[in-house]
């Protein structure tokens, strides 16, 4: 159980953390024919937008309500209902998200209120689902913010329905990318069990082509399938982000549910399948099972470059804990652990301390260390300490196909292994044939053959 402890800096030096109403927009980029709006000014929207678009590399649709000076003062409700209609003239879509920044939380504007003036003047927006989340940017951190949006989505839009048998909902967490949302579906269906994934970026945000274009997201979870979820038996969540939701639906719709606090690994895959096994009454299909054995091979040849490292590793809770776990697994030291935000994942970190801080913090405990691992804002430190340097998390964005990563599954967990590995092998100093060459003068492997034989 790790102990958390806070940097004292009165400052941040060089950021970790990404802001809440970013995880709040993330969220909603996983709902079909959504709109997310951040209710603050037009910087906050721009550099939330310039983040998104340089980690997935395609268009990211986001708009604000372009809180001003005056405004800010006076109060935005004309803004909003502004931003609402304007946005549903131009792009329809079904679902507005509404997130709030530091700026309007600290004026202390009644977003409730707004919303509910707005539907009561403006009759156009009725066929409009609209979504409120509290997320000031001056607390919190990006896992945060993801974990309020998906608990108001719940909230808004599930109601209570006859049970489906073979339906259950999956809610992932914000450290999954579009490739472990599908690994993870197709985990479920291979059990004959039909998912519902709140909210879905695998659909909207996996980098595919299409001749339709629209002003809103474009794929994910439908209107239509998040209010089919209060029907389904049992709800899948992959973190303790995820947690909040599930216990919402619970009480919403009467859905139980278990969390699985990560799905990187061999004992927490394990669990997995046995609980879909459970639900569906089948065997866990022959492939997992072959893939189960490779992992372990995978594991069995890897520990060898893992075991003894120290590592030093900088990212959202659950994020941090699927992977320092792992790496505790495979022999790895975990030196040094920096996070953004408290959560109940810290106390099952295998280390001794978590500090809530920066990059800075992270740099200036890693100088001993073999390993770098955290997203793209760590490079320069990794530069300086001359470390090799594993990127993770949001953002990255000095490497491609991010949206297709996979680290989750027995499949997921080989190939982060293997990334981990190959890291450090390009660190060790390799042999060359000579070295194994024994000293001439030391063994003498002539035969003396009788002549004609």
């Amino acid at each position: 159980m790790a102990i958390v402890v806070e940097s004292e800096k009165a400052c941040t030096v060089n950021p970790l953390k990404m802001s809440q109403p970013l995880g709040a927009t993330y969220a909603a980029m996983g709902l079909d024919a959504c709109m997310p709006v951040m209710h603050g000014s037009q910087g906050c929207t721009s550099f939330a937008l310039v983040l998104l678009v340089r980690h997935f590399r395609e268009a990211i649709p986001l708009q604000t309500t372009a809180m001003n000076e005056v405004t800010t003062i006076l109060g935005g409700y004309e803004n909003v209902e502004t931003a609402l209609l304007n946005i549903r003239k131009r792009t329809a879509p079904k679902i507005i998200v509404l997130c709030t920044t530091g700026l309007t939380e600290t004026n202390g504007e009644d977003m409730d209120g707004h919303l509910a003036m707005v539907r009561k003047r403006k009759r156009e927006l009725d066929d409009t689902e609209l979504i409120v989340v509290s997320t000031p940017d001056y607390v919190g951190a990006f896992e945060d913010g993801y974990r309020h949006a998906v608990t108001a989505i719940v909230k808004t839009l599930v109601k209570p329905l006859p049970t489906v048998r073979r339906q259950i909902n999956v809610l992932p967490g914000s450290h999954l990318s579009p490739g472990d949302i599908d690994e993870l579906r197709e985990i479920v269906c291979a059990f004959g069990l039909e998912p519902i994934v709140v909210p879905d970026v695998s659909g909207s945000l996996d980098g595919h082509l299409d001749a339709v274009w629209r002003g809103t997201t474009l794929g994910g979870t439908t209107l239509d399938q998040i209010r089919a979820a209060g029907a389904s038996a049992f709800t899948v969540g992959v973190g303790e982000q995820t947690r909040d939701a599930a216990q919402t639906l619970e009480a919403i719709a009467g859905v139980p549910f278990e969390i699985f606090q990560r799905l990187t690994g061999l004992e927490s895959n394990d669990r997995l399948l046995q609980c879909l096994a459970q639900l569906s009454g089948r065997a866990v299909p022959i492939r997992y099972r072959r893939q189960r054995s490779q992992l372990l091979d995978a594991m069995l040849d890897s520990h060898f470059y893992t075991g003894g490292i120290k590592v030093a590793l900088g990212a959202e809770p659950d994020l941090l804990l699927a992977i320092g776990a792992l790496l505790r697994e495979m022999g790895a030291e975990l030196s040094v652990c920096v996070s953004t935000t408290a959560s109940a994942s810290h106390a099952l970190l295998p280390a001794s301390e978590v500090m809530l801080g920066d990059l800075e913090d992270m740099e200036r405990g890693a100088s001993n260390c073999d390993l770098l691992i955290t997203h793209s804002h760590g490079r320069q430190m990794a530069a300086r300490l001359g470390k090799p340097h594993m990127r993770v998390g949001f953002p990255v964005f000095d490497r491609v196909g991010n949206a297709h990563r996979c680290q989750i599954g027995y499949r997921g967990t080989m190939n982060l292994i293997f990334e981990i590995a190959n890291l450090m092998v390009e660190k060790i100093p390799h042999h060359h044939p000579g070295d194994w060459a024994l000293p001439q003068s030391s063994v003498d492997f002539s035969v003396a053959v009788p002549r004609g034989e």
